[in-house]
């Protein structure tokens, strides 16, 4: 991996999309800084479209779809996507499995959390589990071991699994961040992604960014990411000197140079 400070000023220029994680990319320490909030107005008025792409709850990414200076959101590792109506104040959901089916997903989601806590001890969900839609998170243990039981506890149940620096998390479905965020860029802003890879940039941190690390052109890991890079196939090709969201800012200070 390469420091993005070092890349060449025509690097990015491609770029019209920057999507990026969420949780310790975009906060750090769980804040939201105003620089970083800043950086994400800054590439919006520059015309770079930006679209969080995060294992975060439906209910928090309702929020930031409607408040923040951003596109869209894809949340709760694809499940669902949050983009503001042309007039400004309301929100459409498009889920992955289409709103007809949500609530069958959602019900077998239920079961299979509530079985999961009957079965092993350690396994409590994450404090927003409330306001989540498509997705079980359960909070990580601090041993390998238990993190490892819940694992294949999701599994066995027919659970789709992923872990990031916070959740264990499952949901129904061969989707992933990657999935949904083809779909989204196909259908909403007519990017085929598999054909214009250079037009995307994706940041990220851990180890449920692997499939967007591995896919684009354009990556970059912020700092903390190197505590990962044992458990991700292809690292990014960029990081940057700074953890969490003063990383972001080192990205969108990149992309805009090269417009």
């Amino acid at each position: 991996m390469k420091e993005i400070c070092s890349a060449d000023s025509s690097t990015f220029k491609h770029v019209r999309f920057v999507l990026t994680d969420m949780d310790e990319t975009l906060t750090y320490k769980g804040r939201l800084a105003a620089e970083t909030y800043l950086a994400l107005e800054r590439l919006q008025n520059a015309g770079v479209k930006v679209i969080p792409v995060t294992a975060a709850p439906a209910g928090w990414c309702d929020q930031m779809a409607r408040m923040w200076p951003v596109d869209g959101v894809i949340g709760e590792n694809g499940g669902v996507f949050f983009r503001r109506r042309n007039d400004g104040h309301g929100i459409e959901r498009f889920f992955w499995h289409g709103t007809e089916k949500y609530p069958d997903v959602a019900e077998r989601l239920t079961q299979i959390g509530e079985q999961i806590k009957r079965e092993i001890p350690a396994a409590h969900f994450a404090d927003d589990q409330p306001f989540r839609m498509t997705s079980i998170a359960f909070a990580k243990p601090s041993e390998a071991h238990q993190c490892s039981l819940i694992l294949n506890a999701l599994t066995q149940a027919g659970a789709t699994t992923t872990v990031n620096n916070l959740w264990i998390l499952g949901w129904s479905g061969e989707y992933d961040k990657l999935s949904m965020a083809r779909r989204v860029l196909r259908d909403f802003y007519d990017l085929d992604i598999d054909a214009e890879r250079s037009a995307v940039l994706y940041s990220g941190d851990s180890t449920n960014d692997a499939p967007m690390f591995s896919f684009f052109e354009h990556t970059v890991g912020v700092s903390t990411v190197s505590d990962y890079l044992d458990q991700i196939p292809k690292p990014p090709q960029w990081i940057t000197r700074g953890p969490g969201g003063a990383g972001f800012v080192e990205i969108a200070d990149a992309v805009i140079a090269a417009r």
